[in-house]
């Protein structure tokens, strides 16, 4: 699958993990930044990888900042995105089956290692059920 991932400085150490993680996994993975831990603003790099997810680049994005929560605003300001923002697996399955989200966003300084690793595994072998979700997902846009 193609993924893309992006961060804020405060989302840097666990994006490089998933980046290394999804890479040994097998799949085809893009890293929009930032490439190193300088402070910089997450609404640039939500907007980034939602322009990535919005040109068909990449499936599915992961975005990360401390709490998930900013660049999640960020992403969805762009009406091709669904980002949910999630702590646990249960969510990003949810955030698929029902909403047929297709960026999820964590906060690294809430979410150990070990569970970004199991939210990332449900959201990306989790599918849409489609039915009568879909004409709710049909109104988000």
């Amino acid at each position: 699958m193609k993924i893309a991932l992006a961060s804020d400085h405060a989302g840097f150490d666990l994006k490089a993990l998933l980046v290394s993680h999804l890479s040994e996994a097998g799949h085809e993975v893009t890293d929009l930044g930032p490439d190193d831990k300088q402070s910089v603003d997450y609404p640039d790099f939500g907007r980034k990888l939602a322009e990535h997810i919005a040109a068909g680049k990449a499936e599915r994005g992961i975005a990360i900042c401390g709490s998930g929560l900013g660049i999640s605003i960020a992403v969805n300001r762009n009406p091709a995105c669904r980002c949910a923002r999630v702590c646990e697996p249960l969510s990003a399955a949810l955030a698929r089956q029902h909403n047929d989200a297709n960026v999820v966003a964590i906060g690294e300084r809430l979410v150990g290692s070990d569970m970004a690793k199991a939210i990332v595994e449900a959201f990306l072998t989790t599918p849409f059920d489609g039915g009568r979700h879909q004409r709710r997902v049909d109104k988000l846009s």
